[in-house]
């Protein structure tokens, strides 16, 4: 799992906004990869 999956499979609508922030939580993307991927300040 890496930046690029997981902005093709948000992106998709394979996954939701809470999928994405589950990933910053468990290390996969940044942050600020987050904020890229959704637009939205993670928080």
């Amino acid at each position: 799992m890496n930046y690029s999956t997981v902005k093709r499979f948000y992106s998709s609508g394979l996954w939701s906004l809470n999928m994405v922030k589950m990933a910053v939580r468990k290390g996969v993307i940044t942050k600020e990869r987050f904020r890229e991927i959704t637009g939205a300040v993670y928080g």
